[in-house]
């Protein structure tokens, strides 16, 4: 463990050049005391490793100085595939690992396409999460993750929607997928491929039984055809709508995926006010209730009946919330609930 620091602090002095203790302790997440106590041991190997005191300062390697140690272990190697998420890595507990491997990259790489990584980091950047709502993390994640690299059957306790609402189960996780800031595994269940969702987990017991990888799995190809199969399950229903100009703009913003790519290929041509009819694709009643609810007056339901005659309740209530000063609208409220 120790080994491995000590050659990411060389690494980095190698690749950014002069850096202060408290720099390389926040990449490599220790102590600014542990840096300390590593360049020491540094120097007594015989690494020309030395400070430079004051404003500005820092420690550097000697102009001209280059270390070979830079082969990668096979998790090192695996981990490549992960750079443009670090963050996921993270989540994986592949985050230490993944440092050190593209630390080793980097000074394995001539001068010139060294400084070119470091243009492609400075304008690409790759950020999985959804819009407004954090990475969904799992105490168990980095133990799923160990299970799928090492090819271990694990026995898990998930939930879920059907009864009974707990299930136990033992399976082989095949693959993990990050989507839109959740995580999800696919796993073989017998001869069936079946994806749970990552936080539904209850419990998780990673076995010593491994398992065989079937030859033809392809994650990216399982997990297309499993989200698209997904979407036509989910929205079963559809809805008539009527959206304003502004309506149809806001589509891509205020609409689910599987909403706004059915309604925008149904739009019939505008009418004389500009308004257009769509078929909406929708969940469930109550569900379509609230999705249609952020397009407020932009939007306007005509069928099917039951759903139209929720959102005309919702809005009256909203109207008898509104239609008066706050202090009356509560007293309003308070008196109906105690009549």
């Amino acid at each position: 463990m120790r080994a491995s620091r000590l050659l990411s602090v060389l690494l980095l002095l190698q690749n950014r050049g002069q850096l202060t203790a408290q720099q390389i302790a926040d990449e490599l997440e220790v102590s600014v005391r542990t840096v300390y106590r590593d360049i020491d041991a540094l120097a007594a190997a015989g690494v020309p490793v030395y400070a430079e005191h004051g404003h500005g300062g820092g420690y550097r390697l000697l102009d001209g100085f280059r270390t070979r140690l830079t082969g990668l272990t096979a998790r090192e190697a695996e981990s490549i595939f992960f750079a443009g998420v670090p963050d996921a890595a993270a989540e994986m507990g592949l985050g230490a690992v993944l440092a050190t491997a593209e630390l080793k990259l980097r000074a394995a790489l001539p001068a010139s396409l060294n400084q070119q990584v470091g243009r492609v980091r400075d304008r690409f950047h790759l950020d999985a999460a959804g819009w407004f709502r954090e990475t969904e993390t799992h105490p168990r994640l980095a133990a799923l993750a160990g299970a799928v690299w090492d090819e271990r059957r694990v026995h898990l306790t998930y939930e879920r929607h059907a009864r009974p609402k707990v299930v136990e189960r033992t399976v082989d996780p095949l693959g993990i997928v990050l989507k839109a800031g959740v995580w999800y595994f696919v796993a073989r269940v017998d001869d069936d491929l079946r994806t749970y969702r990552v936080a539904a987990i209850v419990d998780l017991e990673v076995l010593d039984e491994r398992f065989t990888r079937p030859d033809d799995f392809d994650l990216a190809d399982t997990w297309a055809t499993w989200a698209d199969d997904f979407e036509r399950r989910l929205f079963r229903g559809e809805a008539v709508i009527r959206l304003s100009p502004s309506g149809v703009e806001m589509i891509p913003y205020l609409m689910s995926r599987a909403m706004a790519r059915g309604t925008q290929h149904t739009i019939q041509p505008p009418d004389a006010d500009g308004w257009v009819r769509a078929v909406v694709p929708i969940e469930s009643v109550r569900h379509a209730h609230g999705e249609l609810l952020r397009l407020g007056a932009d939007v306007e339901v005509l069928e099917p009946p039951e759903l139209r005659e929720m959102l005309r309740a919702t809005v009256a209530r909203l109207a008898a919330f509104y239609g008066s000063a706050p202090e009356e609208s509560a007293a309003a409220r308070t008196s109906g609930s105690t009549r």
